[in-house]
């Protein structure tokens, strides 16, 4: 009978021996969101310093951590944009992050910059499936040694990006990824305890391509996807195919904690949560507290001058402006109208990045609603073409920046044909030549309008953040703006 116990109490010991713990934190999409900031009702929110204390802290409990982001680290906040997000990379090289996939707002600025990005960052800019001359163009993966335990951990970027991101991202090969994670993940299996995929896939139906449930279907091996994108906050993991899906939300305001133990092969799930970022609750990380003071002082007199007035809610939120009209989208358009005389605007709602709360309207809040730096540009366009590019509006998805907000043009989607066309007030004339204002990036065939790439036509280099920064300082103050909606979709009955 003791032999039996202790031969027992053995194996207890071994098991306990063999079994490694592992925490995976993680952010994702946080767009420029390096400082503390506030939101409509919800003060003092996100922030890396506020991040980097709970690293420190997790690191502590458990070295055997690592910290990802999965992509989006570029465009949404003014001081982030205006220094190619310097800000942001000096932080996260101090708060020690891992690894970053390549999201696809790292191809909103020419290729130098994100070359520049690259040689700044104390971490590898993951992504195996982006290609150019017939190679990756980036690091595909990493196997680190975390404890008694190699961990290797792969990129992979949206398939949409070169459709998304059509000025920067088409200069690249965008590889199928199921294709390539079909090839790499049994050999990282191979060669690793744990296989990590750090992805900026989504959990939404994209353009092209797949999103990260549809990964964890077809791709077996994947011990953890670790996700951005959507934006989407997961308060647990989702499970398919025995694969973990994970994701924090967005713009910093939750620190993702995966806890994993790993023993003989196996992967333990032991808890997760997403944790909220509120300096109510939280000390700042001095060190990144300074570097980011630092940044942030460089250019606030500029982007703190008065330009205009609201006393209404100008929409911009993600969720709505992307699925209606709003009166932002209507008034960004009518803009560029103004600025232009041209007969019609059509613009991406997806360029349209934030709303202005009512009160006294500063250069960093147009820059926060327009982060591009897109310039207007003029299009010759009959009726007969810009109908093609309408019924290319019908088969957008709900949700996605495509959805067009317009100016001077307004019609109907009924049963997933267009109909009563109208601009300026008058029925669409299929033999007339139009003038149509865009953006350059839509232009040059961005959010999917490729029937537009190569029409007759010229960039004035007018910034679209500068010229709604006219017209605002024009109409202000503002007491009301349309929102009747220019773009009606008819629902089947």
């Amino acid at each position: 009978m003791r032999k039996l116990l202790l031969v027992s109490l053995l194996v207890l010991i071994a098991v306990f021996v063999l079994a490694e713990k592992i925490t995976i934190l993680h952010i994702n999409d946080t767009h420029g969101h390096a400082w503390t900031f506030s939101e409509w009702k919800n003060p003092d929110i996100g922030g890396f310093a506020l991040i980097a204390t709970l690293v420190d802290q997790f690191r502590k409990e458990n070295p055997n951590t690592l910290f990802l982001h999965a992509g989006d680290l570029n465009t949404g906040v003014p001081e982030s944009d205006l220094i190619d997000a310097a800000a942001d990379i000096v932080a996260l090289n101090l708060m020690g992050l891992d690894a970053i996939v390549l999201g696809n707002h790292e191809f909103d600025n020419p290729p130098e910059v994100l070359a520049k990005q690259i040689k700044w960052a104390h971490f590898p800019f993951l992504s195996a499936n982006i290609y150019k001359d017939g190679k990756p163009a980036f690091t595909p993966y990493i196997i680190k040694e975390v404890g008694g335990l190699k961990v290797a951990i792969v990129g992979f970027t949206t398939e949409e990006t070169e459709i998304l991101e059509a000025l920067y991202a088409q200069g690249y090969e965008w590889k199928s990824v199921i294709e390539v994670a079909k090839e790499l993940v049994p050999e990282l299996k191979k060669q690793a305890d744990l296989v990590i995929a750090l992805t900026h896939l989504g959990t939404g139906k994209p353009i092209v391509g797949v999103n990260s449930i549809e990964l964890a279907e077809q791709v077996d091996g994947i011990d953890v996807i670790v996700d951005g994108h959507s934006h989407s906050l997961l308060t647990e993991p989702m499970v398919v195919n025995e694969t973990l899906i994970i994701q924090a939300g967005e713009w910093g305001k939750y620190l993702g904690k995966l806890d994993l133990e790993v023993e003989n092969g196996g992967i333990v799930f032991v808890s997760y949560e997403s944790i909220p970022i509120k300096k109510a609750n939280i000390e700042s990380n001095r060190a990144v507290d300074i570097v980011l003071d630092y940044f942030k002082k460089l250019g606030d007199e500029k982007l703190d001058t008065v330009v205009g007035e609201t006393k209404i809610l100008l929409e911009g939120t993600r969720a709505i402006i992307r699925n209606q009209d709003t009166n932002l989208g209507h008034l960004v358009a009518d803009a560029m109208v103004w600025k232009t005389g041209a007969d019609l605007a059509i613009t991406n709602a997806g360029g349209i990045r934030a709303s202005i709360q009512p009160g006294p309207i500063t250069y960093r809040d147009i820059l926060k609603v327009l982060p591009f730096g897109n310039t207007l540009y003029i299009i010759k366009i009959t009726g007969e073409q810009l109908m093609e590019v309408l019924k290319y509006t019908t088969t957008i998805p709900a949700g996605k920046g495509a959805r067009p907000q317009v100016a001077n043009l307004s019609y109907k989607i009924e049963n997933g044909e267009v109909k009563d066309v109208m601009i300026k007030g008058e029925p669409i004339d299929l033999s007339k030549t139009y003038t149509l204002v865009t953006n350059n990036y839509m232009a040059a065939g961005g959010d999917g309008y490729k029937m537009l790439k190569g029409l007759e036509g010229y960039d004035t280099g007018f910034v679209l953040a500068d010229v709604v920064m006219e017209y605002i300082s024009e109409i202000s103050p503002i007491t009301e703006y349309d929102d009747a909606p220019r773009v009606i979709k008819v629902e089947a009955e």
